[in-house]
């Protein structure tokens, strides 16, 4: 959902973070660096990546309030962010820079390094409320509600699906929905997405897409064996509860937003739901369209033959 903002943006405390190993990012990060420390601001600079997490040792490092996380790269480098930053509800000014599709990141081309910490300090722009998901692996049913792990917290999705170093495994998963059985799958494992997430993951395996301002919970399955297994589209105060079975590899993985989140052992169940948190993101552009979003970055095409509409004055 997106709204005029209700955050207050002084740039006292700021972090800059860009994405791990690209040049180009690493660059416009020392020089955000640069102009918010001309301005007295306290900056604190580090790279993201699979193997470069910079947000305990920055949490950890400074005292709140953080005012703004600046965050150079693509979606893989937001979606990191808000998931380290959206229990402190720090906003996020993501661009894309070193990236590649963009979903969630503001364009350069609206980046003016010169106006854009005036126009953050004056109020002069938008954040969108995102939903995120969470996750937990318990033992046994649904009576037992002690955690057999950390709670783990995903923007995109929640994937259930096995890994292996040497072969193709084929997961056999049980799902239910508020505690109620819905069915059995065997594919490649099971996809539990946010609306935001819909365009990724979820729209690869033929899921729906579902618009940022609905709250909703999509699964859709992962190239399943049975052509009748479908997606389904269900509220938002579910809790989808899911069991491997038959995994005598001991392969079965929880993956928040494609990184590796913990194994799921047999007789162990995860259970998803909505999280408590929400990811703000700052949107700089005055005519934002989700709209618009949708056919410059899935490149539709509409009819191959444009044709005029004499009807809309």
């Amino acid at each position: 959902m997106q709204e005029k903002s209700s955050i207050v943006v002084q740039l006292k405390q700021v972090l800059i973070v860009h994405k791990s190993g690209d040049p180009l990012s690493k660059r416009w990060a020392e020089s955000c660096a640069q102009a918010l420390e001309k301005r007295g601001c306290h900056v604190l600079l580090g790279p993201s990546g699979p193997k470069d997490n910079p947000y305990p040792v920055f949490l950890a490092s400074v005292a709140p309030p953080i005012d703004l996380a600046v965050i150079l790269g693509g979606d893989g480098t937001a979606l990191s962010a808000a998931r380290n930053l959206a229990a402190d509800r720090i906003p996020i000014l993501a661009v894309n820079v070193g990236g590649h599709l963009g979903f969630l990141t503001e364009s350069p081309d609206d980046f003016n390094s010169e106006t854009v910490w005036d126009r953050l300090e004056e109020d002069r722009f938008a954040v969108q409320k995102r939903m995120m998901l969470q996750a937990t692996v318990y033992e046994g049913n649904r009576t037992n509600l002690e955690p057999m792990s950390d709670r783990y917290l995903a923007l995109n999705e929640m994937t259930i699906k096995p890994a292996s170093a040497d072969r193709m495994i084929t997961s056999i998963l049980e799902m239910e929905i508020d505690g109620e059985v819905v069915d059995q799958y065997q594919g490649d494992g099971l996809i539990v997405s946010t609306p935001t997430g819909s365009t990724c993951y979820t729209v690869a395996a033929n899921g729906p897409i579902i618009h940022p301002g609905m709250a909703a919970i999509a699964i859709t399955p992962i190239c399943p064996l049975s052509l009748s297994s479908r997606p389904i589209v269900i509220p938002p105060g579910s809790v989808v509860s899911i069991w491997p079975l038959a995994d005598y590899d001991l392969s079965t993985k929880l993956w928040m937003d494609g990184v590796l989140a913990t194994s799921i052992w047999p007789g162990q169940r995860v259970d998803i739901r909505i999280a408590e948190e929400e990811a703000h993101f700052i949107v700089l552009k005055e005519d934002y369209s989700y709209y618009k979003t949708l056919r410059e970055k899935l490149q539709w095409a509409g009819a191959r033959i444009h044709y005029n509409n004499n009807h809309r004055n």
